[in-house]
């Protein structure tokens, strides 16, 4: 062999070997890297079980829902409901994978408390088959919206399909709230002022007392609505 074939040799498994580092180190689904729990990260989903998780009622996560391969998930027409968080949260950074099936529609919510009238509510982050769910009519009800409320902007989103991952992020800081897909802030909102009343008085939830959205903390709740829906990565730190 040449020298030149052996160069060629060395150079081509250390490009290798460098193509498989990254993997190699790659986080471990449902974990906390040493800097994530430095900065104050929480898991809400240990990957294995539904502790941390019940029904609005406090009873235990029904059979519809199941924990399999890392994930926590729905089963179609499994009619397991929608589940909360133990524990409340007000100013946040909430992260969340999920996967949705085709035609499907779920959500994740957060601030979800009982109200004085309108009974339990929260800010729904959407989560929609965008093409083909029969709920894909408005443009606040798309993914990634503050469902009935505020729309997304389209032209920052970039969804992967039904059937395949996605990331969400949910920043809560005062009154100021933002919304992330795939790490693109596709919504920024203030929950006060004109724009927010006027959304809020155009949506179903304009009845609400206290006003919709003027409560400072709630639950985080993972939406069950017939489709088969995934999530993992459930994390998340007080700000």
């Amino acid at each position: 062999m040449s020298m030149h074939s052996k160069m060629l040799r060395v150079l081509a498994g250390g490009m290798l070997a460098w193509m498989l580092v990254p993997a190699a180190f790659a986080q471990k689904d449902n974990t906390l890297t040493p800097k994530e729990k430095k900065e104050g990260w929480v898991l809400l989903f240990d990957g294995t079980s539904t502790k941390g998780w019940a029904t609005a009622a406090g009873k235990p996560v029904p059979a519809g829902w199941e924990v399999k391969n890392g994930t926590l998930s729905t089963k179609k027409n499994g009619k397991g409901g929608d589940i909360v968080s133990d524990g409340e949260f007000a100013d946040f950074d909430l992260k969340a994978d999920f996967n949705i099936a085709p035609e499907g529609n779920s959500g994740l919510k957060y601030f979800f408390t009982k109200y004085q009238q309108g009974g339990n509510l929260g800010f729904e982050y959407q989560i929609l088959d965008d093409k083909l769910a029969e709920d894909n009519k408005k443009a606040n009800h798309l993914t990634g919206s503050f469902y009935d409320v505020m729309q997304p902007d389209e032209s920052k989103k970039k969804v992967n399909a039904p059937g395949q991952w996605n990331t969400l992020r949910v920043v809560a800081k005062g009154k100021n709230v933002q919304h992330y897909l795939n790490g693109v802030i596709i919504l920024e909102f203030t929950r006060s002022g004109k724009v927010y009343t006027d959304a809020v008085a155009l949506s179903k939830f304009n009845k609400a007392v206290p006003a919709f959205g003027s409560v400072e903390k709630g639950h985080i709740l993972l939406q069950e609505h017939g489709a088969e829906v995934s999530f993992k990565n459930i994390k998340i730190k007080a700000l």
